[in-house]
């Protein structure tokens, strides 16, 4: 008679789909249990693209202060051979004192380290696209997790106004909670949805690129309390400087050139020449590296997206305020 698979243990997890939000969940709780079970809790988050063995060891070797800790691994479809035989080694005889979580975005790749950890009895979270036919759920369930209800209308024009990012669905689903409670129909969304359009990110990237320190803050205060969500406000931001750069790049007087130029539609490129003027070379690629660092805090790498923004918004500012117009 075959043996018994080992029961799931706690120590060894697999965080597995293509669905980043439904990952970073998973992850998180997972963070959240830990925590609550171990206050002082010593916490180590690795990529595993490029990660050093070395490195691998060092947080994986037996503490010498003691306590629990807590180590994840992301992106372990991308790990090298020799990671993933590491993993594997550590996964037939792991350590009481220490919760490891390997994270996979899906697919064939590295799956046999997939495999050898749920042989070990590592528990698995399961988190799989999701389609667009199934957004309608997706929606259902975020609004009652936020302590509300949706009508069924109301669910097709939220789809049809945010679209099929997850993440700003569950923005969204949360935010319509917070502004009217109970049940959500389609006359709140519709609120919801015009609010977005008059402080949205795009409002927020003209304020930053010209240097209002007071409007952009403002404005982005309007943005997040109407629910737009964080990423779109990123999003927005990275835009406008990398449209700046590009018209900082070539030397242009108008924006009939920057439109014959880059093929630009007439609103970018006036945009484009317009906000280039206040900014340096030297500035719009330090602010690129600021865009580049939120892009990842609001997709969760940060604790507080709406921190998050606000910090990048002061440090976009800043940057202009000291570098100037000079190249």
């Amino acid at each position: 008679m075959a043996a018994a698979p080992p029961a799931p243990t706690s120590h060894l997890r697999v965080v597995v789909g293509e669905e980043e939000l439904l990952r970073s969940r998973a992850v998180s709780a997972v963070r959240a249990a830990a925590l609550a079970r171990h206050p002082d809790l010593e916490q180590h988050d690795l990529t595993a693209a490029g990660l050093p063995l070395g490195d691998l060891a060092d947080v994986l070797a037996p503490s010498l202060f003691g306590g629990h800790r807590l180590v994840v691994v992301l992106g372990v479809h991308e790990a090298a051979g020799a990671l993933c035989d590491a993993l594997t080694g550590y996964a037939k005889v792991p350590d009481p004192d220490l919760t490891l979580v390997v994270v996979h975005h899906g697919g064939k790749r590295n799956e046999a380290l997939l495999k050898a950890f749920k042989a070990a009895g590592a528990a698995v979270d399961e988190c799989p696209k999701i389609w667009p036919n199934e957004l309608g759920g997706f929606v259902r369930n975020e609004v009652r997790l936020a302590g509300g209800r949706i009508t069924a209308d109301a669910v097709l024009a939220l789809v049809e106004a945010v679209g099929h990012d997850l993440r700003e669905l569950s923005s969204a689903a949360s935010q319509l909670v917070s502004d009217f409670g109970g049940t959500i129909d389609v006359d709140a969304v519709a609120h919801f949805h015009r609010g977005q359009a008059e402080a949205n990110g795009f409002a927020v990237a003209d304020k930053v690129m010209m240097g209002d320190g007071a409007g952009s803050l403002e404005v982005l205060r309007w943005a997040l309390n109407g629910g737009v969500p964080h990423v779109l406000i990123a999003d927005a931001l990275a835009e406008g400087v990398r449209t700046a750069a590009r018209a900082k790049g070539v030397d242009v007087r108008s924006y009939g050139e920057l439109m014959r130029t880059f093929k630009w539609p007439k609103r970018k490129a006036e945009n484009g020449l317009k906000h280039a003027r206040g900014w340096s070379i030297d500035g719009l690629s330090q602010a690129v590296a600021v865009t580049a660092e939120l892009n990842a805090d609001v997709k969760g790498a940060a604790a507080s997206a709406d921190y998050a923004l606000e910090r990048a918004v002061r440090r976009l500012l800043a940057i202009r305020a000291t570098t100037g117009g000079r190249r």
